[in-house]
């Protein structure tokens, strides 16, 4: 089984993105999670499509929270992929 990873769609200058990341530290290492941050403003893709909602936490493309970090969602979200994983 490959390592479980998040990703949060970011920006540089972006304060809530800087935020989320920081509060989503101590959740990720809890539960062994990588965490690969994108700069959504390099893929025209993302830029379309998360533009007004970063930063924006996704897993395989669903997206568990946006602008701010939902952890009691997120905790509950790896909880169940780590049940399942057992």
């Amino acid at each position: 089984m490959s390592a479980m990873k998040l990703t949060l769609l970011s920006r540089p200058y972006c304060h809530l993105c800087a935020e989320m990341e920081e509060a989503l530290a101590p959740i990720a290492a809890d539960f062994g999670v990588a965490v690969e941050v994108l700069d959504v403003d390099a893929d025209p893709v993302l830029v379309e499509r998360y533009d007004e909602l970063v930063p924006v936490l996704l897993h395989d493309g669903v997206e568990l929270c946006h602008h701010f970090l939902d952890a009691g969602r997120v905790r509950d979200f790896l909880c169940g992929i780590r049940s399942s994983g057992d």
